[in-house]
């Protein structure tokens, strides 16, 4: 099986897994398939939570670095 390159493949990964060891109806491996899912959606989750979001001036400015409201200027 290839890395997965994010935490979003992971989780079709898993999920994929989950449905596969769910058809076989063995309901303790399905829960814990499952428990695995929902732990990668959470620290996707605490992922998105842990970047700053930007504000529309921070935006501007990363667009529009020249402009006079974004200048910064060292004492």
């Amino acid at each position: 099986m290839s890395e997965p390159t994010n935490i979003q493949d992971r989780i079709d990964e898993e999920v994929a897994n989950a449905r596969e060891v769910c058809n076989a109806d063995n309901s303790s491996e399905c829960a814990a398939a499952w428990d695995a899912v929902e732990e990668l959606q959470a620290e996707a989750s605490h992922q998105k939570e842990a970047v700053p979001q930007k504000n529309s001036l921070e935006k501007y400015c990363d667009e529009n670095p020249e402009a006079a409201e974004c200048r910064i200027y060292d004492d």
